[in-house]
Parts: structure tokens; sequence; C-alpha cells
């Protein structure tokens, strides 16, 4: 029965452990500044909004209201690619 007692207590010594060391690590990487920075500013056509945004190595794609996705350059101001979205059913 000691035997048990002292399994059970070493198992939640190191059950506390690992859960204060999982919440260091998470609080840590979110604490790191992003990698990936967006530009100040993002140039769009006349009477386009952009409804989503993602950013990927050297370029950065915009979703616009009127169904298009803009492929434009970390810059913010050049437009490298156009896509037209249609539905399909």
């Amino acid at each position: 029965m000691r035997f048990l007692k002292i399994l059970v207590t070493t198992l939640t010594a190191t059950t506390i452990i690992g859960l204060i060391v999982l919440i260091t690590v998470i609080v840590m990487r979110f604490q790191q500044e992003s990698t990936l920075p967006l530009p100040q500013n993002i140039t769009l056509p006349e009477g386009v909004t952009a409804t989503a945004i993602t950013r990927g190595a050297g370029w950065l794609a915009i979703v616009t209201n009127d169904d298009r996705i803009l492929i434009m350059g970390l810059d913010g101001e050049t437009v490298h690619q156009e896509i037209t979205i249609t539905a399909t059913n």
C-alpha cells in the first residue's frame, strides 16, 4: 500500500510539473512577434473592399467584395495577378 501511495504522489507531481511547463511554453510562444508582418497600407482599386487577406512568402492574397482575389506584392500596391471567383453548382 505504501508503494502505491508513492506512485500516486509521483504521478501527481509529474502531472503538475508537466502542466506548468506546457502553459509556460504556450505563453512564451504567443508573446513572440509575428515573423510575417503586413504592409502599413494596401492600395485597392477604386470601389473595392477587402473581405479577407492572406500573406504568403513574398505575396498577399486579398479577397474582395466583388468576387475577385488579388495577388499583390508585399508593398501593398502592385497587383501581380487577378483571379475571378465563379460559383459552381
